[in-house]
Formats: structure tokens, sequence, C-alpha cells
């Protein structure tokens, strides 16, 4: 929990990011698929109002061999337009069941919950992000990770063209092995869909797909 108290202090030394906004319109699904170094998860989520989602959020966390069935809700805690410009910030939380089958915790079965925060800043060529989480899986596990990511588009589009921002991702995990991770990666965007991929300096893939309607 002292990362996390450590990482809200320190969010005036980074521009704080989620890989796709956690809260879509009033009535909109969102369907998010990702892939990176650590898990394999999907996020289903619906959102009744411009400031809140709730769904279903399925996580597998290979190296740490446990998977984490959750129902989560996202607040839009604030939102600054500006005429050029746009900035968020978000609490993602989630509360459910996880499942181990490593060898001390074979199968073991935990309440479980995650925490924390995500913000943005974008304009038409730049973007900068950052978000971070505290895990806590009873016996089974507990964690804190944070990332942050920086972005250029090479071209400005207009409305239902393909957009492309080139990326790169850094993460921190300070109770892993390898806790720092850099990866190159490119986003594409049109209409209701975005995609992104890249690899890390591991030669580990990322692969996000999200479609929102």
């Amino acid at each position: 929990m002292r990362y996390v108290i450590l990482a809200l202090l320190g969010m005036g030394l980074f521009i704080p990011n989620a890989h796709a906004r956690p809260v879509s319109y009033p009535g909109g699904w969102t369907f998010m698929f990702m892939n990176d170094g650590d898990a394999n998860s999907a996020h289903i989520h619906y959102s009744p109002t411009a400031d809140m989602s709730v769904g279903y959020k399925f996580e597998n966390w290979r190296d740490k061999e446990f998977t984490l069935n959750a129902l989560q809700v996202n607040n839009l805690l604030k939102r600054w337009n500006k005429k050029h410009s746009q900035a968020n910030l978000y609490l993602k939380s989630g509360i459910g069941i996880a499942h181990s089958d490593r060898d001390d915790f074979d199968s073991e079965t935990s309440p479980a919950g995650f925490t924390g925060i995500a913000t943005d800043w974008e304009n038409r060529r730049f973007f900068v992000s950052y978000e971070n989480r505290y895990t806590e899986a009873g016996k089974i596990d507990d964690f804190f990770k944070q990332s942050a990511r920086v972005g250029w588009a090479p071209y400005e589009g207009d409305y239902g063209d393909l957009h492309t921002w080139m990326m790169l991702q850094v993460d921190h995990s300070p109770e892993s092995d390898d806790n720092f991770t850099v990866t190159p990666l490119v986003r594409f965007f049109k209409d209701v869909h975005l995609l992104e991929a890249g690899m890390n300096n591991n030669g580990e893939v990322l692969f996000n797909y999200v479609l929102r309607y």
C-alpha cells in the first residue's frame, strides 16, 4: 500500500494513462482485450452516465500463476476541456475472486480487489499518460504496478480517418525481479476500433484491441 501513497504523492513528477478510456458516453459499451508481458485480460463495461462505467474484468497473470474475475467500476473524477486539448483523471477499482494453481497455492481461491488512478492529457499531435494499481488477493499475491506513456501523431487526421500514434510505454513493478520494462508501440484507431501492437525490451509482445459502441 505504501507504493500507492508514494505514487499519488509523486503525480507531480509524472504526467499521469489508461490504454483506452475507462468511461464511455452514456449508454455506450466498450470491449477491451489486452495482452502484454505480464497478463492477458478482457474487460467489458457499460457506461450509464458520462462519469461512470461498470463491467466485468478477467485477468490471467501468467508469471504470478493466478486468474482474477472481478466486477470493475470506473469513475471519471475530473475532466479538463480546453480549446485544443483535453485531460482526464479516473479512479478504477474492482472486487472479485482470485484463483491460483501455483505450487504453494494449488487450487487456492481468495477474495481479491484492486484500485488505482489513471490520468491522461492529449491534443491532436501529442499524448502523455500515467496509471497505477494496487492489487490484493489474500494469500495468493499482492502487488503494485504503474506505467506511463508518451505519444506522437505523425499526422493530423480528420474525423473518420485512420489515426496513427507512435508511443513509448514504461512499466514499473517494484516487487518484480525485472522491475522496469520499456515498450515501443504503435496505435491505430478508426471509428469504433482501436488497435495497439509493440514489443518490450525483453522481447515480450504487447497486443491490445478495443471496440467501443
